[in-house]
């Protein structure tokens, strides 16, 4: 469940946001097919057929994913750049685990449970990305660039808000993760349920 990124930056010229604005995200839900007739062939599906992490050397139950591009207005003042205005473009992807075909009862249940638990995970993993957006936007608007009257160095300028805003979101990240998964977690323990035999 390691998240993969598409960090996109451009400078469009179309539409203005009020001085402040909440990030909103379009979210985006697909699917991949797995089969079996137990909780076990269930998983061992997952593990076939799960988004491939790595270079594809491992896999996932589930995976986020997101495309963050903005669009930005520079305006001089005096001597100075200003980011002026800063319009966000943020589509988050879940892929999660499907089954094809109709689950026995007991099993079907078992199912619920597991996939809205790794739906909430996944939820999880898409607020963080919009947090780190709302901080990105936060801390760029209005940046000011001094000696730019051109608004050249501004664009360089506005990068460290940026990486710094997705160290944290990584950090984050990647603490919820492995509290998730170790033994005993959440995630853990959603499998050990849908696995257990019944």
């Amino acid at each position: 469940m390691t998240r993969a990124l598409i960090f996109g930056v451009s400078a469009l010229l179309l539409f203005t946001l009020p001085a402040h604005a909440d990030v909103r995200a379009k979210e985006v839900v697909k699917t991949y097919s797995i089969s079996g007739k137990t909780g076990l062939e269930l998983y061992q599906s997952i593990g076939a057929r799960g988004p491939r992490l790595r270079g594809g050397l491992s896999s996932a139950i589930a995976l986020t994913e997101f495309d963050l591009k903005w669009g930005r207005d520079y305006k001089r003042d005096g001597n100075d750049c200003v980011l002026a205005v800063v319009r966000p473009f943020l589509t988050i992807t879940y892929t999660l685990p499907k089954p094809k075909g109709k689950l026995p009862p007991k099993l079907a249940e078992r199912w619920r449970v597991f996939i809205a638990g790794i739906r909430d995970h996944e939820k999880v993993h898409g607020q963080y990305v919009a947090e780190m957006a709302q901080e990105i936007y936060d801390t760029t608007l209005g940046f000011r660039q001094k000696n730019d009257p051109n608004c050249k160095k501004i664009r360089s300028g506005i990068q460290a808000p940026l990486k710094d805003a997705f160290a944290r979101y990584k950090a984050r990240n990647s603490s919820f993760e492995q509290a998730e998964m170790a033994s005993g977690g959440n995630i853990h323990q959603l499998i050990l349920e849908l696995v257990e035999q019944r």
